[in-house]
């Protein structure tokens, strides 16, 4: 597992995660499991969409998990739907 990616959920976060927590954790795990720090030009289009998939789908996880125990409850609210990203240019 990529050491980089942290605990998004209450109490390892005190307070709710954010978008560009979620897009952080994403983007190192595509990281790791295609190899690429940034991808090539041929390889971009993949990458940003794998990256806003599981973006999606994270947010969706912690929107819908239940935290026993946890002081402050916090209500659900509806996973942000992300936009495709316009490609960017690698990362140096």
């Amino acid at each position: 597992m990529c050491r980089s990616i942290k605990t998004l959920r209450p109490p390892a976060l005190p307070e709710e995660a954010t978008e560009d927590d979620i897009r952080a954790a994403a983007l190192q795990y595509v990281r790791k499991v295609s190899g690429f720090r940034a991808p090539a030009a041929h390889n971009r289009e993949v990458f940003e969409r794998a990256v806003d998939e599981i973006a999606d789908a994270t947010a969706r996880l912690l929107d819908g998990l239940e935290v026993r125990g946890a002081r402050h409850a916090h209500p659900a609210q509806p996973a942000v739907r992300r936009q495709a990203r316009e490609p960017q240019p690698d990362a140096v």
